[in-house]
């Protein structure tokens, strides 16, 4: 399971308690504060969150019609468009990691979704067991998933090891025969089977998803509102949609007391904490032989593809959109520079280098067969120097 390192991010929050001296609104950098933030929410949270859940709402789909159709029927370009579907909603999901804070944790939705090493060794267990496969199957198998098989055996990993192998997509001619992971030997569990149990547990993947978008956005379209009133999941926050609380702040109701809290929770409640879990935990457990099995992505081999996307899911909050490749007018990196912060460039120097640290260690080969590369300590430290700016931004922002 992934473990969240908040660095000082309780010591910040409570030294910001700036407001206009006269008490009658907000001050001129406040001001640029609110606008900033005002454009990362839905241009960067809402928009990114809405792209996840209707990509796992694609791959549901797809893996519901590979189960109904039977294992006997599919092709291998059904099960190539499956992977391929997955990749982009991995993507949509790595990219939304530095903004963690909020439902995400809140509700439990990262650890339910995305919890590593898969267990499987449970996993064969559960896929022999004929009353437990009955269960997975249909509608009601989505609920059945999400309540009973546990977190080792939910979210994105569940689904990667029924259709990756070995860095490649899985064929249909290893999927229609016995499973053969050592883990199976003494089962004889079918692709018939491996398909029920992923389509459930896809199904609750993309309700999960449903529920950070509709949990954020307050105007939220029906059809995730409805999917959350349908399984009667808590979408509010002490009584607000995150959304409406982050874009509120300063005002009576919103957990956010002033515009620098809401700038010191995405920096380091945000992107420094991923920061932190990327180079100290997804990277560092691995490379420094704490635990050589706690390897993200292994059966697709996409690590630093997640590990690139995190620290673009960074870029993305600084720039002020998801997507963009320079800071916009209204961005918090942009705001930075306004504000006159002397070390913005040098966030933008530290965010390059880091992701071109990941992509070298991206092109010697997947991380389940370099993790103790010296390269990946390389990238490791690019990581941790990034974090070290953000820490130092936040620092500066709340004295303004």
């Amino acid at each position: 399971m992934k473990t969240l390192a908040v660095v000082a991010l309780g010591v910040l929050l409570a030294s910001c308690e700036k407001s206009d001296p006269s008490g009658n609104g907000l001050t001129e950098n406040q001001k640029k504060m609110a606008t900033a933030v005002e454009d990362y929410v839905p241009k960067v949270v809402y928009d990114t969150y809405k792209a996840l859940a209707d990509e796992t709402e694609n791959l549901y789909q797809a893996l519901n019609s590979a189960s109904n159709q039977g294992v006997k029927a599919l092709s291998q370009s059904d099960l190539d468009a499956i992977c391929s579907s997955f990749l982009k909603a991995r993507k949509y999901w790595e990219q939304s990691e530095a903004f963690l804070y909020g439902p995400a944790t809140t509700f439990g939705i990262d650890p339910h979704i995305d919890t590593w090493p898969l267990d499987v060794e449970a996993l064969a267990t559960a896929l022999s067991n004929a009353d437990q496969i009955a269960m997975l199957k249909g509608e009601d198998g989505i609920a059945y998933a999400g309540a009973k098989l546990g977190q080792e055996l939910l979210g994105f990993h569940g689904i990667e090891f029924i259709i990756f192998r070995d860095g490649k997509n899985r064929t249909v001619a290893a999927l229609q025969a016995k499973e053969k992971d050592e883990a199976f030997a003494k089962y004889n569990v079918t692709g018939e089977q491996e398909l029920i149990y992923a389509t459930a547990v896809a199904g609750d993947l993309r309700d999960n998803c449903y529920r950070l978008y509709a949990s954020w956005n307050p105007d939220a379209e029906k059809v995730y509102t409805d999917r959350m009133e349908e399984i009667e999941a808590e979408t509010e926050i002490n009584g607000k949609v995150y959304g409406a609380n982050i874009l509120g702040a300063a005002k009576l109701g919103s957990s956010f007391e002033t515009w620098e809290e809401v700038l010191s929770t995405v920096l380091i409640g945000g992107c420094s904490n991923i920061c932190a879990e990327v180079a100290d935990v997804k990277m560092g457990n691995a490379h420094s032989g704490e635990d050589v099995n706690y390897i993200e992505s292994p059966y697709s081999e996409k690590s630093f593809q997640d590990f690139i996307d995190n620290i673009l899911s960074i870029q993305f909050s600084l720039y002020g959109e998801r997507d963009a490749s320079s800071p916009t007018k209204n961005s918090i990196l942009t705001l930075l520079n306004n504000l006159g912060y002397s070390d913005a460039a040098t966030i933008q120097t530290k965010l390059d280098a880091a992701i071109k640290a990941l992509k070298n260690c991206q092109s010697k080969g997947a991380f389940v067969k370099i993790y103790a590369d010296s390269s990946v300590q390389t990238a490791m430290d690019a990581v941790s120097a990034l974090d070290e700016e953000l820490n130092k931004a936040a620092n500066w922002i709340v004295k303004q």
